[in-house]
């Protein structure tokens, strides 16, 4: 097929003309360690400055309640027919955040008011440098890969430039302590600020080296002053402690840093950032004009592609960058205030698997590597979850975590999340489809898998009159049924997740593949409604609830592939018609895109394209990229900015080992475009266009295998691919 003009010039990078007003609307750089929130005027720069690890003790008893001994007793009282038994399945503790995340602090930049003309900011998702600039001036900042620091330098900054780091950030404890240091060095200047929280012995430091071209430095405490420079490089990182830090000591390790140019320090950075991002490029002919237009002037064109081209770029930068020592939080990597929204935490039973929807697709196997180390770190605290509420070997996830704590102790008589057992599969499947996508198997993704099964060994002892497991107490996150307690039997999502654990746990250790297999084969299928929809609990007696923003009942449509349209049609159907009668409850961006993902999976293209108008509509998107939990902007939240990109390729490629579907939920909005990149778990990478109704796809396998391949009108054929042979698909109109 002839490929339009206008594709291949997607924008990779987003900007505005303005300054920003808001933390919210700053642009954003990140590694995975460091973030950089850069929002600035023509005569004041700021860059807000956070760290993965920076939380703060708020007082929780982070143990996992000691329940075990009392689990038959509830087991007998909900299997009798008492609805409300798990309410008073605790240890009488209040609900219970997770330690909250915050920012360490802002470095200021000020400099005379001057001449405003020419100004401009803009990030480049390429190499991750946000820009500022007047006409006589310019500021660069990047977060490094390659040295884990942050880098800024200034250019023709003026007659005088004050720096200071500032940790007067909105919501800071009263009772932070503080101290200050300024010390002249040969470059320039070492700026250190030292923050000890409160409760405990913890700390964190924040160095920065002033590095000085031309010009001089002298002290202006708590900052330096520096006059007639013809540029200014600043190298800031931070760090968590108990204890004092030897600020000598990390001067040094940034003045070693200075002796490289700028430009280096970027080449080495951009030598890994680019690689990772370039991997997949989406366009969708989206016009050269509307590609020019500022962020903020695309956000009020929703039914333009020229934005969910540049929200889908921007979309998997944000997530490339938050992810490294842990993957993205609720708020990513960056937060410009104290008091984040949920904690800012790792929210396990919905947002962080949506978050990195894409990741394993879209290739950002940094992003699952983040995931990975996260489970591998917290399983001895799974394992803790398993033996003290459950009395049962193997391991259990929290439904929430700040990053250390890996134990459930956040939870309520509304929400007993301390009831969730499907977590440790949720969490594990993204990395099994890694693997998948790579064609290697983890030795420590199995043993995870292992402990999974041994959990549902000793769980699943309950039966029912026909000698089937009964999931008791179950947990449907975050609902409960119309005439019980959210503690109940059978959740829909805990049953997907036992089959799922168990049968891949098997095929990861064929020693104990019978045992586990006979007992996935008795657990009980799904039950389908009086609406002819998949129950949310398959216990007789329990009537659903709609209006909710969760679907964790249809977690076998997606991300799992136990019902799908193709293999098990009764049950698609039935899903299909959950789907159409959930409600959004109250306008969250993870349950509009999440339902677009289940979408997509049933081959439903115009409510995927409604899912995401809800949001495109909706004023999610912050003129930084980076989204909202709730429409017009409410609560600073990555779901929004990380998930699309997962729902965009859903729409367009989805893969199992054996099955390869193209354009499987492309909505008539999208006539034409190209995807290249996409990494399916057939071991494929995959080239795709498509125009005027007709498409072509270029598959560039890594390793030989037979798949079914699905095309856009359901035709169904069997291709053997060969390891390193191209296989060019043309698809007629549908």
């Amino acid at each position: 097929m002839t490929t339009p003009s206008s594709l291949r010039t997607p924008v990779h990078g987003t900007w505005e003309p303005r300054p920003a007003a808001r933390w919210e609307d700053g642009f954003l750089s990140g590694n995975g360690h460091h973030g950089a929130l850069v929002f600035a005027g023509p005569d004041s720069e700021r860059v807000i400055v956070t760290h993965h690890t920076l939380v703060r003790d708020n007082g929780s008893d982070t143990r996992p309640p000691a329940l075990a001994a009392e689990l038959p007793a509830l087991q007998d009282r909900l299997l009798a027919g008492d609805p409300t038994a798990a309410e008073r399945f605790t240890d009488g503790r209040p609900l219970q955040w997770v330690r909250p995340f915050h920012p360490a602090f802002r470095i200021r930049l000020r400099r005379p008011s001057g001449e405003e003309s020419g100004y401009r900011r803009s990030v480049d998702f390429a190499t991750g440098v946000v820009r500022a600039e007047c006409a006589d001036w310019t500021s660069e900042v990047f977060v490094s890969r390659a040295d884990d620091v942050i880098v800024q330098r200034v250019t023709a900054p003026g007659p005088a430039l004050d720096v200071s780091l500032d940790p007067r950030l909105s919501g800071a404890p009263a009772g932070l302590g503080l101290g200050h240091g300024a010390v002249l060095t040969g470059e320039g200047a070492l700026l250190s600020l030292r923050a000890r929280y409160p409760e405990g012995d913890r700390a964190f430091t924040g160095v920065t080296l002033i590095a000085v071209s031309g010009g001089t430095t002298a002290l202006a405490p708590p900052g330096a002053r520096i006059e007639a420079a013809r540029s200014v490089l600043l190298l800031t990182r931070v760090r968590r402690h108990t204890g004092e830090l030897d600020v000598a000591l990390e001067g040094r390790a940034l003045r070693e840093l200075a002796g490289a140019e700028y430009d280096e320090l970027l080449d080495r950075h951009a030598a890994l950032h680019r690689t990772a991002y370039e991997r997949v490029v989406l366009d969708l002919a989206a016009a050269p004009a509307e590609r020019a237009l500022p962020g903020s002037e695309l956000l009020k064109r929703p039914g333009d592609p020229a934005l969910l081209e540049r929200l889908f770029a921007a979309g998997r930068y944000h997530l490339l960058s938050s992810g490294g020592l842990f993957p993205p939080r609720l708020t990513g990597l960056w937060t410009g205030e104290w008091n984040t929204a949920w904690s800012g935490a790792f929210t396990n039973d919905a947002n962080l698997n949506l978050q990195t929807a894409s990741a394993a697709a879209a290739a950002l196997p940094e992003v699952t590597a983040a995931h990975a180390a996260l489970v591998q770190r917290q399983l001895p605290d799974w394992r803790d979850n398993a033996r003290v509420i459950f009395g049962a070997r193997g391991v259990v996830a929290p439904a929430h975590t700040d990053g250390e704590s890996g134990h459930s102790y956040h939870f309520d008589r509304a929400y007993p999340l301390h009831l969730w057992t499907a977590g440790a599969d949720w969490l594990l499947k993204p990395i099994v489809d890694h693997d998948e996508t790579h064609g290697s198997r983890d030795p420590r993704t199995a043993a995870a898998l292992a402990e999974v099964a041994l959990f549902y060994e000793d769980f699943l002892t309950r039966t029912d009159d026909d000698g089937q497991v009964v999931v008791v107490p179950s947990y449907s996150p975050e609902n409960r049924p119309a005439n019980a307690s959210a503690g109940t039997i059978n959740a829909a999502m805990d049953l997907s997740a036992a089959r799922h654990a168990l049968r891949t746990a098997a095929d990861h250790h064929p020693e104990h593949a019978d045992r586990w297999r006979a007992l996935a084969d008795r657990i009980p299928p799904h039950r389908i409604n009086e609406d002819g929809a998949l129950a949310e609990w398959a216990w007789p007696g329990l009537q659903d609830s709609y209006a909710h923003r969760h679907l964790s009942h249809l977690y076998g449509v997606w991300p799992l592939d136990e019902i799908t349209p193709y293999d098990t049609p009764e049950l698609a159907a039935a899903a299909h018609r959950a789907l159409e009668l959930r409600g959004a409850e109250n306008d969250s961006a993870h349950g509009h895109l999440h339902h677009a993902l289940v979408a997509a999976r049933l081959r439903d293209g115009e409510r995927v394209a409604h899912a995401l108008g809800q949001v495109l509509d909706g004023d999610f998107f912050h003129a930084s990229l980076m989204s909202a939990h709730y429409p017009n902007r409410h609560v600073y939240n990555a779901d929004a900015a990380h998930t699309l990109p997962g729902v965009l390729i859903e729409m367009l490629v989805q893969s199992t080992p054996r099955r390869l579907v193209l354009l499987p939920a492309l909505p008539a909005a999208l006539p034409a475009g190209r995807i290249t990149g996409v990494r399916t778990r057939c071991g494929a990478e995959v080239e795709l266009a498509w125009a005027r109704g007709r498409a072509r796809a270029v598959l560039k396998p890594t390793r030989t295998v037979r798949v079914e391949v699905r095309t856009p009108s359901g035709d169904a054929r069997s291709i053997a691919l060969v390891a390193g042979e191209d296989h060019v698909l043309g698809m007629e109109a549908w």
